[in-house]
């Protein structure tokens, strides 16, 4: 049997839930019992399969404090783990909406006039997840739903740092016979995550650029598709037009929410001259107003730092930065209180670019602020990175804005405004540069990339003859 692996809860330190890996084995079986199943629930048609989605959604519901409580338990934080819960359950119906329209055959006519074509989808069979600890349960799922939907079965892999929202969704899960045999959830660390790349058809990871890197290098070998959603390091640029008041609330927001543990956080920002003197102090001013939600979830804003590891990442950034000549106008810490790890909102200026604050990514509620010279330098900066995930825009006009987001090596620009792709789905986007590969995670694309294009070309005329025959 596999050791066991204890999980901390981030606000107290203590190691009090235990999850134990699957041996290999079992998770090939399990893996195999669900590829058995497939088959089933895709002749189900989408309708079926939305009805079973529908069914679990309801029984998820009847188990929505235990899901809470055990989020809470997972992340340390109240309101997020509440959103998270609403953002899962609403995708559930927004997916259920979209499907049958977009899973439609289709027939038309080719330009070769005897010919005519049918235009079909086929799901991959067996999709793996393996899901991060920032926001366990809707990352377990954004890529689930969808694949479900698409008529595949479905294997995830949670992080084993926050593993506790899974019991409550499989209690849910148990009510819906039809949806049970085609998802499952494995628990363990990187070797169970390994197991499950070797036996599915498709994988979706989300996580570090290290990690995505294997899975990546692991589905090659096998020749299955990939679809990576990694690290992020993503800029906020603020034109001398912007409104200082709605650019200093965004960028707060989209740099602490979720006390900054997030792939979409801003990490970096670079602010007109003109204006920088009048912007961080604006920022300093709201960001000194948040508070710990310590010693109980509701006490404030900022949760706790989930990962033990990344607590220590975003130390060494701000000793790193300050060694190096920053200066740190609040926060500035990771505090320990009541056994977890903790860091208000800090505003640093005087950083540059041989700063890790400023290259690597931070995961925590810190604002760097860089002021530039001209637009030009701007975009240079915001661009001067490994990452390429999404941005960040303000100025006195869409058109001002958009002519330098269209500059800007990234897949998501939120314009007068902070880490919309968190909230609005429609948009289809693909990571640039290590910030990830494969298709979009959001739009119709999200959809479709669990399944292969299939053409049956279909001759309409009575000729015995072949098309190229040539009776002369």
């Amino acid at each position: 049997m596999n050791k066991p692996i204890e999980v901390r809860n981030p606000r107290t330190g203590k190691f009090d839930y235990v999850i134990i890996p699957p041996p290999p084995k079992l998770v090939a079986q399990q893996c195999s019992r669900a590829r058995r199943a497939q088959p089933r629930w895709y002749q189900l048609g989408v309708e079926g399969r939305i009805e079973a989605l529908q069914e679990w959604k309801q029984a998820i519901l009847a188990e929505r404090d235990r899901l809470t409580e055990a989020l809470i338990n997972d992340t340390g934080r109240l309101s997020i783990s509440v959103l998270e819960i609403d953002s899962f359950l609403s995708s559930i119906d927004r997916w259920c909406g979209l499907a049958p329209d977009l899973l439609q055959e289709s027939a038309k006519n080719t330009a070769i006039p005897f010919i005519a074509l049918k235009q079909t989808l086929v799901p991959y069979s067996l999709v793996g997840v393996i899901s991060p600890w920032n926001f366990p349960l809707l990352l377990s799922t954004i890529d689930a739903i969808p694949a479900l939907l698409a008529g595949c079965a479905v294997i995830v892999k949670p992080s084993e740092i926050a593993p506790r929202f899974v019991a409550p969704l499989i209690l849910a899960l148990n009510t819906v016979p039809q949806l049970r045999d085609v998802l499952a959830f494995v628990e363990g660390a990187g070797e169970t995550g390994a197991t499950l790349v070797e036996n599915v058809d498709l994988v979706c990871f989300t996580g570090s650029v290290a990690t995505g890197r294997r899975v990546g290098e692991a589905a090659a070998k096998r020749f299955i598709p990939a679809f990576l959603e990694l690290g992020g390091k993503d800029p906020a640029i603020v034109l001398e037009s912007a409104n200082l008041e709605l650019a200093t609330s965004a960028i707060l927001w989209g740099s602490v929410v979720n006390t900054g543990q997030s792939c979409l956080s801003i990490e970096r920002i670079y602010v007109a001259e003109s204006i920088f003197e009048n912007f961080y102090h604006q920022l300093i001013a709201k960001a000194s107003r948040l508070q710990l939600a310590h010693p109980t979830v509701e006490s404030g804003e900022i949760g706790p730092i989930i990962s033990e590891r990344q607590a220590a990442i975003i130390s060494d950034h701000l000793l790193d930065a300050v060694e190096n000549g920053a200066v740190i106008h609040c926060g500035g810490k990771v505090e320990a209180l009541g056994g977890g790890w903790w860091c208000r909102p800090t505003v640093i200026t005087q950083v540059n670019h041989s700063m890790k604050v400023m290259t690597e990514e931070t995961f925590g509620p810190i604002m760097p602020v860089m002021p530039f010279p001209t637009v030009e330098e701007a975009v240079y900066l915001a661009n001067d990175s490994i990452y390429g995930l999404s941005a960040a825009v303000f100025a006195g006009s869409e058109a001002e804005a958009l002519a330098v987001a269209y500059q800007l090596d990234a897949g998501a620009i939120s314009i007068n405004d902070a880490a919309l792709t968190a909230l609005m789905h429609e948009g289809e986007k693909n990571a640039f540069k290590f910030s990830g590969l494969g298709g979009s995670r959001m739009g119709p694309a999200a959809l479709k990339r669990f399944m292969r294009s299939k053409a049956c070309l279909i001759k309409t005329n009575s000729s015995s003859d072949p098309w190229w025959f040539d009776k002369k």
